[in-house]
């Protein structure tokens, strides 16, 4: 009977791999402990190794979001531009003017 196939959490990748790092025990006895095959052991603990280095990077986790002070900025100049425009269309008088 085959097994479906089975996504692990990286939190579980690493246990599996400072497991194996720690080297009290096989890879053998190690997969049938965490009942994954010993390829993927080997897989996971060699992705550990190169990355534990990106660990000590920097000041913390690198942000991917955008900057905080350019969108104020942003907001500033869009709030200048909507203030201008509101008192040129009073100006004008329009039908269109501040509804």
């Amino acid at each position: 009977m085959k097994r479906s196939r089975r996504n692990h959490t990286p939190a579980f990748k690493a246990k599996v791999a400072i497991a194996a790092i720690k080297g009290d025990s096989t890879v053998a006895e190690i997969a049938k402990r965490f009942d994954v095959h010993p390829n993927s052991i080997v897989q996971w603990k060699s992705q550990l190794l190169k990355r534990a280095g990106e660990a000590f990077d920097g000041d913390g986790p690198k942000r991917s979001g955008p900057d905080i002070k350019e969108l104020h900025a942003k907001i500033g100049q869009l709030a200048l531009e909507n203030d201008f425009l509101e008192h040129a269309l009073g100006r004008i008088g329009g039908s269109s003017a501040k509804r």
